[in-house]
C-alpha cells in the first residue's frame, strides 16, 4: 500500500504522545512498517507539540510535509488551525473543541481567534469537531481526551474493536485501563455524530 500520514497535534501534557504509541503499536501489530516522529514547540507544559505517524509496505521518512496528513488529530481547536495546510484536500481533521489559551493571549498580546471551527471548515476541509473534554470526563478523567479522538480515528481503520482494547490493555499501567477503555469506546461512536465541511 501506499504510505498514508497521520499527525497528532496538541499542545504539551495533553497525551497527544500515549495515542501515538497506541496508534504505532496496532500498527505494527498488524504488520505495517512505521515510522513514528516526536516534535516539541516548547520543553514546558503548554508548548506545542506535533507526532507524526507514517506507515504503509515501507516508509523511508518519518516526517510529513504540507498537504500530505490523511488525518490530523488535534486536542485543541488553535492548533487544528494551525496545522491545517498539512491535512490533504481529501484528508480529515478530527478535533477537540476545547479551547486552551496560548502565551500571547494569556499575557494579553493577542486575543484568540474568533469561530476557528467555522473557519477550518469553510476552507473546504473535512472536519470532526466537538467536546472531547466532557467525553473524557464522562469516562472518568479529563486525561482521557487522548483516547476519546483515538477512539474517533478508530473507526475509519479496518482493525476489530477488540483489537484496539486489546492494545490499550497492554499499553496503559493496569489502575488506568478501564477509563481509557471507556474513553476510548465513547470517542469511537462519534463518527455517527456531525461531520462539518463546506460542501454539507
Amino acid at each position: 500500500m501506499t504510505t498514508q500520514n497521520i499527525m497528532i497535534v496538541g499542545v504539551g501534557g495533553q497525551g497527544t504522545l500515549l495515542a501515538s504509541k497506541l496508534l504505532g503499536r496496532i500498527l505494527l501489530e498488524h504488520g505495517f512498517d512505521v515510522k513514528v516522529s516526536e516534535v516539541h514547540g516548547m520543553s514546558q507544559r503548554g508548548g506545542s507539540v506535533v507526532t507524526y505517524v507514517r506507515f504503509g509496505d515501507k516508509v523511508f521518512s518519518p516526517v510529513v510535509d504540507r498537504g500530505e496528513a490523511d488525518y490530523i488529530i488535534s486536542f485543541e481547536l488553535l492548533e487544528a488551525a494551525r496545522w491545517l495546510e498539512y491535512l490533504r484536500p481529501d484528508g480529515l481533521m478530527i478535533s477537540n473543541s476545547q479551547k486552551i489559551n496560548p502565551m500571547p493571549v494569556i499575557t494579553g498580546v493577542a486575543e484568540y481567534p474568533d469561530d476557528l471551527e467555522g473557519k477550518i471548515s469553510g476552507t473546504g476541509a473535512r472536519l470532526i469537531c466537538y467536546d472531547a473534554l466532557s467525553l473524557a470526563e464522562t469516562a472518568g478523567t479529563v486525561k482521557a481526551v487522548n483516547l476519546v479522538l483515538l477512539g474517533t480515528l478508530s473507526a475509519f481503520f479496518d482493525f476489530e474493536e477488540s483489537e484496539w482494547l486489546d492494545v490499550i490493555g497492554k499499553s496503559v499501567p493496569p489502575k488506568f485501563i478501564e477509563v481509557n477503555k471507556k474513553a476510548f469506546l465513547l470517542g469511537r461512536k462519534i463518527t455517527n455524530g456531525k461531520v462539518l465541511s463546506a460542501g454539507n
